[in-house]
């Protein structure tokens, strides 16, 4: 069974960065498209930044887009995702999934298309 565990959120202040990391176990993941969700409190979860197995391909949401910068690393079955320049609005829980199967574009930025999922970790941006 696939677990994904997700770490590194916390409180911080507008303006400031966090590194977020998403660790697989439970298989030998090959050919795993990830993605990072988030769901701000009283609204739907909304997409964030995805990555193709290999790295070459990513997508961001624009509301993201020039300040965080998804990776990851394969060897340690590891998704990164370095955010800067923290607004409050980017207040949320955040969470890591993973998808089995050839990038898809743009539609990778649809949750449904995700088989496994983290439990999610909550990032607090303060003005």
């Amino acid at each position: 069974q696939v677990q994904l565990v997700e770490s590194g959120g916390g409180l911080v202040q507008a303006g400031d960065s966090l590194r977020l990391s998403c660790v697989a176990s439970g298989r030998t993941f090959i050919n795993y498209n990830s993605g990072w969700f988030r769901q701000a409190p009283g609204k739907e979860r909304e997409f964030v930044a995805a990555i193709s197995w290999f790295g070459r391909s990513t997508l961001y949401a624009d509301s993201v887009k020039g300040r965080f910068t998804i990776s990851r690393d394969n060897a340690k079955n590891t998704v990164f995702l370095q955010m800067t320049s923290l607004k409050p609005e980017d207040t949320a829980v955040y969470y890591c999934a993973f998808r089995p199967g050839f990038w898809v574009g743009d539609r990778q930025s649809e949750e449904g298309l995700y088989d496994n999922w983290g439990q999610g970790t909550q990032v607090t941006v303060s003005s």
